[in-house]
């Protein structure tokens, strides 16, 4: 049983590698009853500056497991910091042991930071590190990553940076421009159903989100940016996941897993 959250399919890929029984974050919130019970339970989940998405941390918090393993497959692109650490204190608060833990580097999709061609075009090596995950896992391995010095460090540097310049990081700068034909692709892909349909256009229910990125990695238009875009023409969704794939676990009406 693997919960998941994603934006632009990197979490929804690693997830179909480990299991088959697969659970959308965002569709499960939608429900009253958050108990869970199996063998093993694992959250598949990216990694936002060294923490969890606010989404993520809401499940978790709500949530009940009874598992003899429970493991978290956490996905980042440049460095993963803390995010062991910190994400086995936050579920250790809500009651949750974590027996295991493992990132794995993929694209990075943060686009004020990163060229999504760039990115594209690394070989990190993803199917390995994902069967390296999946034996571990099989094998019940117990393990959190620990945080090295330069890691703590890059951390304590991000957040200080987030915290003078929040708009970095919590949707503010997202605009829809005029190039919105009222498609509604972005309000079927954000996963908190922030995005409304408004005479034909687009239109955010709030300036601040999870900072996902899903409306914008998956405008066909290229109508909705950034104040601060490393590439505007460049856009990315993993290439083994489709959209369908994306609006069936973000859908804020419903749509079947």
């Amino acid at each position: 049983m693997i919960f998941y959250y994603t934006a632009t399919g990197n979490c929804l890929y690693v997830a179909r590698q480990i299991e088959e029984d697969l659970y959308s974050i965002p569709q499960e919130l939608k429900k009253e009853d958050l108990r869970y019970k199996a063998d093993k339970i694992g959250i598949v989940a990216p990694i936002y500056a060294g923490e969890l998405p606010q989404t993520v941390r809401c499940f978790l918090a709500k949530a009940k497991f009874d598992t003899p393993y429970f493991y978290m497959l956490l996905t980042y692109g440049n460095r993963d910091t803390v995010a062991g650490v910190w994400s086995e204190n936050f579920c250790k608060e809500h009651g949750i042991h974590v027996d295991f833990i493992q990132t794995i580097k993929m694209v990075d999709n943060y686009l004020p930071s990163f060229d999504m061609e760039e990115q594209m075009a690394i070989n990190k090596h993803v199917d390995e590190q994902i069967q390296e995950a999946k034996a571990r896992l099989e094998a019940q391995e117990k393990d959190i990553p620990q945080p090295t010095k330069e890691s703590q460090e890059a951390y304590q540097m991000v957040t200080k940076r987030f915290t003078d310049h929040p708009e970095l990081n919590n949707g503010e700068t997202i605009q829809i421009t005029d190039q919105c034909a009222g498609c509604t692709i972005c309000e079927q892909v954000c996963p908190i159903g922030n995005i409304q349909m408004v005479n034909g256009k687009a239109q955010r229910k709030s300036k601040t989100c999870d900072f996902c990125l899903a409306c914008v990695q998956n405008c066909p238009f290229h109508a909705i940016a950034l104040k601060f875009d490393k590439n505007p023409n460049a856009r990315y969704r993993h290439p083994k996941i489709t959209l369908k794939d994306i609006v069936k676990s973000n859908h804020q009406g419903g749509i079947e897993k």
